[in-house]
């Protein structure tokens, strides 16, 4: 992968350094391409066939152009100079050259002949510079024959070739680990887009800035560490909390063998005595005793240390390789159409034909995360008209969030420490597990965050005085007005944050709800995230209060095969919602500017959001069935949107996981496929641990919280020394 490098962020890499480009004229127009990474505007200007300087003053950086255009003694002093000078020695050194040779030589065998005898005298030279400085070779690109004038008809890609091996040759072979490294990536560039060349011989213009920059994540990689840059970097060290974990891991797996081992043995020897005392020579066979529940922890342990090996593997270790997204159309629309066709394959018949039954909104949660994975693996983020539909889902399931949870706690009022503890563990378990393992902040994981935070908003304004719930609204009907009074406070709530960005910050960057909301050393992060869907809660609530209110009072035909309303409501609904969908989409796709469509979107995200919903649900024949295949996704939707971070894209969602090289198709399948099973045994994982951590019986919770509460703290004070 390779970071793109803006101009601030390489100015800062190359402060004080002192960078050299020697040769001919191939060498100057990457010399030109490197600074220009630093200084967009740079013009070239002077004599082609001279040296060129280049300085920032405000950095103290210097870059040179040395004019050499043969490999002969001239540029051997040239490199002499360059290892003895007293005043500055160059941090890198970039050198190549080999077509003036062939030109002015006319391509004899001579001329070849020469430059292995000038290329075995430099060498050396070359190996004590680069005691000192990172120096790379670079190895001739191609030319592009029919367009070569008359004068260079006799630099062809056969004597280029030959010339390369004699320099690669040298390089490699003189010496049994040469220190000089041979740039050969611009070869392969130049060989898919040289007919571009306007003279046949110099670079297009891509192919010299991917070169140059390229040559930036050589040098800069190791400095900067960038997240999206994957060559030239070490392996980071494991911290001290990645060490702990790595034990606690270990150690639960080999507790689990020796559990397993001692429990069977123990059976084996009840069973042996059970026949003896019988008199009998054989028994009808017994059922295996259910597992304990210290066995399921320990299991569910064990499976989970080795999928967090293969999560820290895939995207910490080096071990596999990285590449970079590029999106065309074809990469997110086919397999777009591919998901529908098979989500449509795959339906069955709902249990019940309620509006937003389970069913349904677990296909709704399906669909919707497979449309987020494709659009983060095919880069989509960079087509607006996209990107804003993308938004709307992330709106849909924080506007789903809002509806599930108020009809849990207005219809049954429990607001138990039982309850609260279990959506927090399932919410947050896996990403806690991630921040200790990845090295990554909570904050990082910016959706569940997200999904938190709004949960905690609508537990604390359904929990706080008075608590209003659907059984004293029925004792008397003002207790609505009541709810509707809460719910508008808790919007005015929302809008003041919004339009005060200090005082956000001032209350999240507290101790210690900044160790979980902070991002590379601020709240600005978390900021965007929450104001981008600040109202899809609040309408979620509001949709699920008018809804239930509905009911009661029975105006709504919920059977199987219904419409929702009377013949004519429910056909001037569905063709306003229809209507209202596709304005939504048109102005999506005629968004010109993604920060003035942001704007929009959380106040008017909700038209498609309650469009989608009207159209799934007032056909009975559209509420009578959904599809499995979606559905199944959807009770593993936020796992999936988790581990994609790591285990199917990579670079923490800047690029993609390849595990099989050179095979895309197959890369992506394999890849998929592991993906999808690890989330699934995710989610299996964190169900057991849900029943063991957060028991019913309320001593044994409390318990069970303090320890997670000790875990925590603990985790912080670590945090914090491992920081210092």
């Amino acid at each position: 992968m390779m970071h793109k490098y803006k101009s601030s962020e390489a100015k800062s890499c190359l402060a004080e350094q002192y960078v050299t480009f020697v040769g001919d004229s191939r060498i100057r127009q990457l010399f030109y391409a490197f600074v220009k990474i630093l200084t967009p505007q740079y013009k070239e200007e002077g004599n082609k066939h001279e040296n060129i300087v280049f300085e920032d003053k405000a950095a103290a950086l210097k870059i040179d152009f040395l004019w050499h255009p043969e490999v002969n003694n001239s540029m051997k002093q040239a490199f002499l100079s360059l290892s003895e000078s007293a005043i500055a020695k160059p941090t890198m050194v970039i050198a190549g050259a080999a077509t003036w040779s062939i030109k002015i030589n006319n391509g004899s065998r001579g001329s070849l002949a020469q430059y292995k005898v000038n290329m075995t005298a430099i060498a050396p030279v070359l190996e004590n510079l680069a005691e000192v400085s990172e120096v790379y070779w670079f190895l001739q690109d191609p030319v592009y024959e029919p367009s070569l004038s008359e004068s260079r008809k006799m630099i062809t890609n056969n004597r280029i070739d030959a010339y390369n091996d004699i320099a690669a040759g040298i390089l490699n072979g003189t010496i049994r680990k040469s220190k000089v490294k041979i740039f050969s990536v611009s070869r392969l560039i130049s060989e898919e887009i040289i007919s571009e060349s306007l003279d046949g011989l110099h670079l297009p213009e891509p192919s010299k800035d991917i070169s140059a920059m390229i040559l930036m994540n050589a040098f800069c990689n190791k400095i900067v560490n960038p997240i999206d840059g994957s060559c030239c970097q070490p392996t980071p060290s494991l911290t001290i909390i990645q060490k702990l974990a790595a034990c606690f891991f270990i150690f639960a797996m080999i507790a689990f063998v020796s559990v397993t081992i001692v429990q069977r043995n123990k059976h084996r020897r009840n069973k042996q005595c059970d026949d003896i005392e019988s008199g009998e020579e054989k028994k009808p066979a017994t059922a295996t005793p259910a597992a304990s529940s210290l066995e399921i922890l320990l299991f569910s342990l064990s499976k989970l240390g080795l999928i967090m090996a293969y999560f820290y593997f895939c995207d910490r270790a080096n071990l596999f390789m990285k590449e970079n997204k590029f999106y065309t159309h074809s990469s997110f629309f086919i397999p777009i159409i591919y998901i529908l066709v098979l989500g449509v394959f795959y339906n069955e018949n709902t249990k019940e034909a309620k509006l937003l039954n389970r069913e349904q909104t677990d296909e709704w949660k399906g669909w919707m995360q497979l449309v987020i994975l494709i659009y983060h693996i095919s880069g989509a983020s960079s087509f607006l008209p996209v990107y804003m539909h993308v938004r709307v889902l992330v709106a849909a399931y924080l506007f789903q969030t809002g509806y599930g949870h108020f009809s849990y706690f207005w219809l049954k009022g429990d607001f138990g420490i039982y309850r609260i503890s279990q959506v927090l563990f399932r919410l947050n378990f896996l990403v806690v597990v991630l921040c200790v393992v990845m090295d990554r902040p909570y904050q990082f994981y910016y959706f569940v965050p997200l999904v938190t935070f709004w949960f905690m908003f609508i537990y604390a304004t359904m929990a706080v005085w008075p608590q209003i719930l659907q059984k004293t609204a029925n004792a008397n009907s003002l207790w609505n007005c009541g709810l509707i009074i809460k719910l508008t406070f808790a919007l005015l709530c929302i809008i003041f944050l919004s339009y005060s960005q200090g005082a956000f910050e001032n209350v999240f960057s507290l101790w210690p709800l900044s160790k979980l909301f902070e991002l590379n050393g601020n709240v600005y992060e978390w900021w965007f995230r929450w104001k981008l869907d600040r109202f899809a809660v609040i309408y979620g609530m509001a949709f699920a209060f008018i809804y239930l209110w509905l009911q009661k009072h029975q105006v709504l035909f919920e059977g199987k095969g219904e419409a929702l309303f009377s013949t004519k409501v429910s056909s001037v609904l569905l063709f306003f919602s229809v209507v209202s969908f596709f304005t939504y989409s048109i102005w999506a796709s005629s968004c010109k500017n993604k920060s003035e469509c942001n704007e929009m979107h959380p106040s008017i995200s909700v038209v498609q959001i309650l469009s989608f919903v009207l159209i799934r649900n007032i056909p009975g024949y559209a509420r009578s069935v959904y599809s499995s295949f979606f559905a199944w996704f959807g009770k593993i939707s936020l796992e999936l949107f988790i581990c994609q971070y790591h285990i199917w894209l990579a670079a923490d969602t800047k690029g993609i996981l390849v595990l099989i090289p050179g095979n895309p198709m197959l890369n992506i399948i394999i890849s998929t496929f592991i993906f999808v099973c690890v989330a699934h045994e995710i989610s299996l994982i964190t169900n057991d641990l849900a029943q063991i951590v957060v028991p019913k019986e309320s001593s044994a919770l409390t318990k069970r919280l303090l320890c997670v509460a000790g875990f925590l703290c603990l985790l912080l004070m670590l945090s914090a020394l491992q920081n210092t």
